[in-house]
């Protein structure tokens, strides 16, 4: 039976985020970033659940069959969708880590400081593809430690276990309309934009 995937809503009304993250990205963005761009990852996951349930499993190959490019997209959608969800959740704050006592002092110990955190972070957002994230994850199976990684679209380099904490989307269209090239600027504003105390409670989720 097919699985409904349902759009996550975001934790500020869309005329909210329009203030809420002008910082960060343009108020078009904003919009349309999230009821037209994040709202299409979801619409497509749910084809394809619908697809996969009439597929045919016996005509699965290593070349091509319809299972096996529905599998492919599966992933693509669901990782989109999924990591959209961290990317909305995690903004519209003041930037003030002292708000996450849990977190940072986490990241103080693993790091040295909040400020070498933040420029390893800085550093993996700028370093993904043109099309990639920037992210804090929890490596939940193995290190059990918090590490900056980078995702080139959304899951090349993805850890297996990595329980995203944070979530920079560093695809051009995501700062284009503000900043243009400007990729280290629009990463800079996400971080001063941070709303670390719902990243400290989805760390007391998940991590604690």
């Amino acid at each position: 039976m097919a699985f409904e995937y349902k759009l996550t809503p975001r934790p500020y009304s869309d005329e909210e985020a329009k203030t809420l993250l002008k910082d960060v990205v343009s108020p078009e963005t904003t919009d349309w970033h999230y009821n037209t761009h994040h709202k299409g990852y979801v619409t497509v996951l749910n084809k394809i659940e619908q697809a996969l349930d009439k597929a045919d499993p016996a005509a699965a190959n290593g070349n091509y069959s319809e299972i096996g490019e529905l599998k492919r997209r599966y992933t693509w959608n669901h990782s989109g969708a999924l990591l959209h969800d961290v990317y909305w959740s995690v903004l519209g704050g003041d930037g003030d880590a002292k708000k996450a006592p849990e977190v940072l002092a986490a990241l103080e110990k693993q790091y040295g400081s909040f400020d070498k955190w933040k420029a390893d972070f800085k550093a993996a957002s700028l370093s993904a593809k043109l099309s990639g994230w920037g992210l804090l994850v929890y490596d939940a199976l193995w290190s059990k430690q918090l590490l900056n990684v980078l995702v080139d679209e959304h899951q090349y380099g993805a850890i297996w276990g990595g329980v995203p904490l944070i979530a920079c989307d560093v695809f051009e269209h995501a700062y284009y309309h503000k900043d243009g090239p400007g990729r280290a600027k629009y990463i800079d504003n996400f971080i001063s934009n941070l709303h670390w105390g719902r990243i400290n409670a989805r760390f007391k989720q998940f991590v604690q």
